[in-house]
């Protein structure tokens, strides 16, 4: 497996959007209370004392949703001011970006994702749940503020519904042409919602390309990341488009990274629910420092068994926590 070396940390469980995949509907959701959460302190000893320690610097701030965060631009700040920070990175839905997207930049943010499953006013407002004001305008509004303010790379995520979004493939592509974009295929991930689109299952990344390759070509791009996407390129765009084929292929291999929910959970594969570590209640327990590093060593020397032993658990059977929970 690659070095794993990158953290993606749910600041939150709560959204303002309730995306069908991520928060399914009827789905009772318990909350964490403000208490069960991570501290903005709890959180930098973590990274500081337990995570940079054991190898980690490399991180990603994820949600729920980021931005509902008290504090997220001081928190931003504190974590890109760490000397061994190399990489910090978000992930939001994008509809409170427009105003603190400066913000965030200045505060030592430097790369983005923004989730844009629909072009469509209608089919965006119904794959988010919403039933009241329209939102898309200000997303694209949060996506405009983050190319102004030059978050590079900006990346769009799709993930690709059947039947509901999948006709729109050549329209989001596009946005790649003229602009320098990195928009990302997702196939749809039936964790813990299995029944979701379960009569319509999911498209492969595969079909998706022979859609693209058959309008304008499509070849492999130079830019090479070091995540699960498989990145190509349509001859002569400036951007990219990325293929995340978690249902179609195993990329166990390339795994870099663990999940730590915004109540201290450490979390070694999105897949299944194998190995986990409560950090949260360990700290506040008065475990010792060296005592939760030595915990997430031996977590990171069995993450090979836990990932590709455990693979389809989570894609069959119960699952305790929702997308939204786990942090994406």
């Amino acid at each position: 497996m690659n070095q794993v070396d990158y953290l993606r940390i749910s600041l939150i469980d709560r959204c303002n959007f309730r995306c069908q995949y991520c928060m399914p509907e009827g789905a009772e959701l318990d909350y964490i209370l403000k208490q069960q959460l991570l501290t903005d302190e709890e959180l930098l000893t973590l990274i500081q004392e337990v995570f940079i320690p054991v190898g980690f610097t490399r991180f990603r701030l994820t949600g729920g949703e980021p931005l509902l965060r008290p504090r997220v631009v001081e928190l931003v700040r504190a974590i890109a001011s760490l000397p061994q920070t190399q990489d910090l990175s978000m992930t939001t839905n994008g509809f409170l970006l427009a105003p603190i997207a400066q913000n965030l930049y200045d505060a030592g943010l430097r790369r983005i994702n923004i989730s844009l499953d629909s072009l469509d006013v209608d089919t965006f407002d119904r794959i988010i749940g919403n039933r009241g004001r329209p939102r898309w305008q200000q997303v694209w509004d949060g996506i405009q503020a983050a190319h102004r303010v030059g978050f590079d790379p900006l990346k769009l995520n799709v993930v690709v519904i059947p039947g509901v979004n999948d006709h729109e493939i050549l329209d989001l592509a596009a946005l790649t042409i003229d602009r320098q974009w990195h928009v990302r295929f997702i196939e749809f991930m039936p964790i813990g919602n299995g029944e979701l689109f379960g009569d319509r299952g999911w498209v492969s990344s595969a079909e998706l390309r022979e859609r693209i390759r058959d309008r304008w070509g499509l070849t492999e791009s130079q830019v090479r990341g070091a995540g699960p996407a498989d990145v190509f390129q349509i001859p002569e765009a400036k951007g990219t488009l990325g293929f995340i084929s978690q249902m179609s292929e195993c990329f166990c291999d390339r795994c870099n990274r663990m999940r730590l929910s915004a109540d201290g959970w450490l979390r070694p594969c999105l897949l299944n629910e194998t190995g986990q570590i409560n950090l949260k209640t360990a700290l506040r327990d008065g475990i010792s420092i060296t005592q939760l590093q030595e915990q997430v060593r031996h977590l990171l020397a069995i993450k090979p068994e836990i990932n590709f032993k455990g693979r389809d658990s989570g894609t069959l059977g119960a699952y305790t926590r929702t997308m939204s929970q786990i942090g994406g």
